[in-house]
């Protein structure tokens, strides 16, 4: 099914400026956790810093935004730049899953209860997480969602729970690249497991093989970063993210994620100005 198009009687933007700036002020009335012996203990410059970030994202338009794309693509390169450039939070469904459950909120319990019981987290649970999570302040003018949705199914239950909110996905950023060239970039990755960090023997090697550049501790390879696991996964996610692309056909912009990272940014910055 094509898209829909835009939200008939959903907010007009001046409508959702308002909103936003009606939350802003309950914000500030009600927060009691900044206090001045907090703010004490902060750097002058990094208020300073924190207070021009600020104010620059109050002129930024609002931005709800789709990655997908392959494992390898580059999202998880990419996707910190597009939060920071365009004042939106990052919204990784397996982190967002960990959280709730983590946070023991009501939909985290049944989904940690789903998990131990070693069924899936269904898909409205995963949409009703993701909901929660764009209530957030941080995430009030916009989101970056990465790796959801993956089929048509969960693109419909999205679409339905942001149309209640009188808001729309803008965009679909698909990153592309040949499926030969993401067997080399993942079989080469090697990860620092405390900070997530990530390098490759052949592309982006550590200064000193095996060693994380920050902190000279050591670097793992994901169990999962073998050409077999690969080549099944992106066997399933052709056959899944296909429907997707059709779907949202109308607002999908194609990535040419095969390019060196500063043309990638450049391609995307281009489609979202």
């Amino acid at each position: 099914a094509a898209w829909a198009g835009a939200v008939g009687g959903g907010l007009s933007g001046g409508d959702r400026r308002r909103a936003r700036a009606r939350d802003e002020e309950s914000e500030s009335e009600g927060v009691e956790s900044v206090r001045m012996a907090d703010l004490a203990e902060v750097a002058t410059e990094d208020l300073m810093a924190e207070v021009q970030r600020r104010l620059k994202c109050q002129s930024k338009p609002e931005k709800r935004l789709i990655l997908v794309g392959p494992p390898g693509s580059g999202k998880g390169t990419q996707s910190p730049a597009i939060k920071k450039d365009h004042c939106l939070c990052h919204l990784a469904t397996g982190d967002m899953l960990r959280a709730a459950v983590a946070a023991k909120t009501p939909l985290g319990m049944k989904a940690k209860a789903a998990m131990e019981s070693g069924a899936l987290v269904s898909d409205e649970l995963v949409v009703g997480i993701i909901g929660d999570a764009i209530k957030k302040p941080e995430c009030r003018t916009g989101f970056v969602l990465d790796g959801f949705p993956r089929t048509v199914a969960q693109a419909q239950k999205l679409d339905e729970m942001l149309k209640s909110r009188g808001v729309d996905v803008d965009k679909v950023l698909s990153f592309e690249v040949p499926d030969q060239l993401l067997v080399e970039r993942v079989t080469g990755r090697w990860i620092h497991p405390g900070s997530g960090r990530s390098y490759h023997e052949k592309f982006a090697p550590p200064k000193t093989p095996g060693l994380d550049d920050f902190t000279g501790e050591p670097l793992i390879k994901r169990k999962d970063d073998n050409a077999e696991t690969i080549k099944t996964r992106l066997a399933a996610f052709h056959a899944q993210t296909a429907p997707v692309l059709s779907y949202y056909k109308n607002k999908v912009t194609h990535i040419k994620a095969d390019r060196p990272a500063d043309n990638v940014a450049s391609q995307i910055k281009a489609t979202l100005k």
